[in-house]
């Protein structure tokens, strides 16, 4: 195997949306950093099972439903 082919894995601290923080190996930063969640798996709503509201900007929603309206969409 090639040397220095891999990178260098390190502890970082991941710092929750609700201010845990989780100690897990990474390549990002260095040795002890803090790297500050705006999504994670406590909020999101894939793995919390919550919807998504769509925001219609532009009227892109309106020009969508209105092309395909009679998809059922």
């Amino acid at each position: 195997m090639k040397k220095d082919t891999h990178p260098d894995y390190h502890m970082i601290n991941v710092k929750m949306t609700n201010g845990t923080i989780i100690q897990m190996r990474s390549t990002w930063g260095e040795e002890g950093k803090e790297m500050a969640l705006d999504v994670d798996p406590t909020t999101h709503p894939a793995w919390t099972g919550g919807h998504q509201r769509l925001m219609d900007t532009g009227g892109r929603v309106s020009k969508f439903k209105e092309k395909f309206k009679g998809f059922g969409f």
